[in-house]
């Protein structure tokens, strides 16, 4: 199967050399009969009909123009009928195949033409007994060549069309592939930023739990040493759950399907949260109202859960000693919102950090997070001091 291939790909890569190998094929047989008999013009004329051939699919008008004028030379002088006529159908179905349409069209009606003066010719060659009967015989004979031409014509014709098309086809297909890998692009693109953003909010929150309760031991344990172990035992916790995250992250970049997985976090997760953040030493205090009218997606509900861990994150960073925070969640007829507030005096706290993108990373990430799922975020210091983030993600109903 391998060398049939490779056999007929040659063939459609090296039309030229196949089409004249074709030609001098078809011209030996005639020219040895034309030798035997000693007619030097007919086999002259009939060779070089035949040779039109070699150019039939690389150049089929130069083909085309050089068979009629050797047919024209052919009606001109005085010679028997020649072998080379069997060129005529094979130009004439080449020509529409491959050719231009104004050389197609030509063809067709040269051809056409062609059929009657053949005939006239070969009446004028030959004696009939009678009028009638020759006026018949020729009618006859035009009839019959002019169904070849049209014949000739209409195969190659169709064999254009199917040509087209598959040419047609074969567009499409390279369209479609280079649609994919545009598409594969853009998804590999959307997952990296995913990924980013989920790393972002798992290290962030991680590390700044780890930082905190690392600083206040630092200072705590020399009062009291018995401090020490139940801080380490939350800087151990906060990193096996970070690194339990962080593998999860890598097993997708990885694609292994060895590697164990678990649920991505979700609002059932948020007590375990808010249990981290309070051993961290943030007072906070956490209220819920309302019951939900349809379920979040997955996402959605993903999306919350970093949204909180974000802001309680910053107030963990830049909220200063002494802050407290309070996070509500209500539920309402249109979807979801949040609120996560803190009284501190930090960074974060001291220069305004609008919903675009001018703020941090962190409100970057939520705000990309938020817009996925058509909802709205707002970010920055408020009225009564401190930072105050609400966010609403509706329901996604069709």
């Amino acid at each position: 199967m391998d060398r049939r291939h490779t056999i007929y790909q040659w063939f459609r890569d090296n039309p030229f050399k196949v089409d004249l190998g074709a030609a001098i094929l078809l011209c030996l047989p005639f020219g040895a009969l034309y030798a035997v008999a000693g007619a030097l013009p007919e086999s002259l004329i009939s060779t070089t009909m035949i040779l039109t051939i070699a150019w039939r699919r690389t150049r089929p008008e130069l083909a085309a123009g050089a068979l009629v004028i050797l047919c024209l030379i052919h009606m001109v002088i005085p010679t028997a009928v020649v072998a080379g006529i069997l060129a005529v159908p094979v130009i004439i179905y080449s020509t529409a195949a491959y050719g231009a349409v104004w050389a197609s069209r030509s063809v067709l009606v040269a051809g056409l033409i062609g059929a009657v003066m053949i005939v006239v010719r070969l009446n004028n060659s030959e004696t009939s007994s009678t009028l009638l009967l020759g006026l018949t015989v020729g009618a006859l004979y035009v009839i019959l060549v002019s169904l070849l031409v049209l014949f000739s014509w209409t195969l190659g014709d169709l064999t254009r069309t199917r040509r087209l098309q598959v040419q047609a086809l074969e567009d499409r297909a390279r369209r479609l592939e280079i649609e994919q890998h545009q598409e594969r692009a853009l998804a590999a693109m959307d997952e990296r930023s995913h990924i980013a953003r989920e790393m972002h909010d798992i290290i962030a929150h991680s590390l700044s739990v780890i930082i905190t309760q690392a600083d206040g031991a630092r200072y705590a344990a020399v009062a009291d040493p018995a401090v020490a172990p139940a801080t380490l035992e939350t800087i151990a916790a906060t990193g096996r759950g970070s690194l339990a995250e962080m593998r999860r992250l890598l097993g997708i970049l990885r694609n292994d399907g060895d590697t164990p997985t678990r649920p991505l976090p979700g609002l059932a997760d948020l007590d375990e949260l808010l249990l981290g953040v309070r051993a961290a030493g943030l007072p906070l205090s956490f209220e819920q109202s309302g019951t939900p009218r349809a379920e979040l997606p997955a996402g959605a509900e993903l999306t919350a859960y970093r949204i909180v861990q974000e802001a309680l994150t910053n107030v963990l960073k830049h909220a200063g000693p002494s802050a407290k925070a309070t996070a509500r969640l209500d539920w309402t007829a249109k979807g979801l919102d949040l609120r996560v507030q803190d009284n501190g005096f930090g960074s974060a706290a001291s220069s305004p950090a609008p919903t675009g993108s001018n703020g941090g990373n962190g409100l970057r990430g939520m705000q990309e997070r938020v817009k996925l799922y058509d909802g709205q975020l707002t970010a920055g210091p408020h009225n009564g001091g401190g930072f105050l983030v609400t966010a609403h993600i509706p329901y996604s109903e069709a």
